[in-house]
Parts: C-alpha cells; sequence; structure tokens
C-alpha cells in the first residue's frame, strides 16, 4: 500500500524534476550546470521516495492500513 501511495509524491517531484531540467536547457553558463545538477538531484529524490515506498510495503511495517480501518 505505502508503494503505490509513493508514486503521488514521486510524480510530483518528477515533473518538477522536468520543468528544471526543461529550464536549464534553455540556461547558458553555470546557470545550466547547476539546473542540470538540480534536475538530477530531484530525479535521485523521486527514486528514494520510491524505494522507501517500496521497503515499507515489503517490510509490512507501513502504517497506511491501520490508518483505514475502521473502529466503528
Amino acid at each position: 500500500m505505502c508503494f503505490f501511495a509513493s508514486f503521488l509524491p514521486a510524480t510530483f517531484w518528477a515533473v518538477i524534476g522536468y520543468f528544471v531540467l526543461f529550464s536549464s536547457s534553455r540556461a547558458e553558463g553555470r546557470v545550466a550546470r547547476f539546473g542540470r545538477f538540480l534536475a538530477i538531484w530531484v530525479f535521485v529524490i523521486v527514486g528514494f521516495i520510491l524505494i522507501a515506498g517500496a521497503y515499507l510495503s515489503i517490510t509490512g511495517i507501513c502504517p497506511i492500513p491501520e490508518l483505514l480501518q475502521c473502529n466503528g
């Protein structure tokens, strides 16, 4: 469950990374280099988010199922 829940923030950050990469391709010099570095860093963060979601799902320590239970 946590793996699928991690897709929302990962998608958000991937879109941000794409726009940063696109913007850096229009720039020149140090700004372009910094933009590419920043975009790569954002894509690394996306990977960490997905890996963390998979780890929480595989180990069974995902807190989402407990939040969804109704104690009615």
